[in-house]
């Protein structure tokens, strides 16, 4: 097992944590692996990590996350911010080019940050970024997005998450007939329906719809030396990011690869969504090899 070195950059506006597995420089004939998400912080990658005991493994918290403690004074997750702190990280420890498995919002960031730096980048796998730019149900996408906002806003987290899950697991366009659904229980999800008081969660508030509103540039993108590789969970099939998925692959001119489990595929239980993170660093070491 790799020892878990733990680190922080200070950059303006945060304190940026993040932790190595593996020698610095890398070792041998592979490339530095960096593992991405949003909201999702270094630990989602806690399962998957120890699959590559033969590359140096990067992992962080993005800035106003977990342990990445930020002093900009705002409350908004950006790709361009995310960004820009991976790409002043990757300077820092003079490792680029670097191969990226990003999933979820971790996706868009890293789509921004082979946009804005190609070169930092040599493989990308895009696990599912949510953008709802691809879709061909683009506004009925954000009409959902703010009915979980609503629903926050008006009971708290539980009712909040309750709603984020019907979106997410809606299957096919948000159609009239997603929207004539009455408001889900959080008791059907194991949630209680009690009002927490939270109104400042990442996924539920409007502090990340900056993810969801990432409009990729396919010229800019399809130009960068960068292999980019769109991923989709084989169980997530006709869900929202599935379809995000795939209308990105469809706008890079390309076909999503599959992988195995659905959008946590990678993750090993530790949120109470398990995946296949065997499987899944299985497929991931394939995709990577194949460059």
């Amino acid at each position: 097992m790799q020892d878990i070195q733990t680190h922080t950059l200070v950059i303006p506006g945060v304190d940026l944590v993040y932790d190595v597995r593996g020698p610095l420089p890398p070792a041998g004939a592979h490339r530095a692996l960096l593992m991405i998400g949003q909201p999702m912080t270094a630990e989602g990658f806690t399962a998957l990590a120890p699959h590559f005991t033969d590359r140096t493994v990067l992992t962080y918290d993005p800035r106003g996350l977990g342990r990445s403690v930020r002093k900009d004074g705002r409350s908004d997750h950006t790709p361009q911010q995310q960004a820009a702190d991976l790409h002043a990280l990757l300077e820092a420890l003079d490792v680029g080019p670097v191969d990226v498995i990003a999933s979820s919002g971790g996706a868009v960031t890293a789509l921004e940050l082979v946009a804005t730096h190609p070169d930092d980048v040599a493989t990308l796998v895009a696990h599912e970024p949510p953008i709802n730019a691809v879709l061909p149900d683009a506004t009925a996408a954000e009409r959902a997005r703010a009915g979980f906002y609503d629903a926050y806003q008006a009971k708290g987290s539980g009712a909040g998450m309750a709603a984020f899950i019907a979106m997410t697991s809606w299957q096919g366009e948000f159609t009239d007939a997603y929207f004539a659904q009455p408001t889900p229980d959080p008791a059907m999800f194991g949630m209680a329906a009690d009002d927490d008081g939270n109104r400042d969660d990442p996924l539920l508030s409007q502090s990340s719809w900056a993810i969801t509103d990432y409009r990729p540039d396919a010229s800019v993108l399809t130009a960068a030396p960068t292999r980019i590789v769109v991923a989709v969970g084989e169980e997530s099939a006709g869900t929202y990011t599935a379809r995000t998925a795939l209308g990105l692959a469809a706008l890079l001119g390309q076909e999503a690869v599959v992988f195995p489990s659905h959008h946590g595929g990678f993750l090993g239980g530790e949120f109470g969504y398990a995946g296949k993170p065997e499987e899944f660093a299985a497929r991931l070491r394939e995709v990577l090899d194949a460059d």
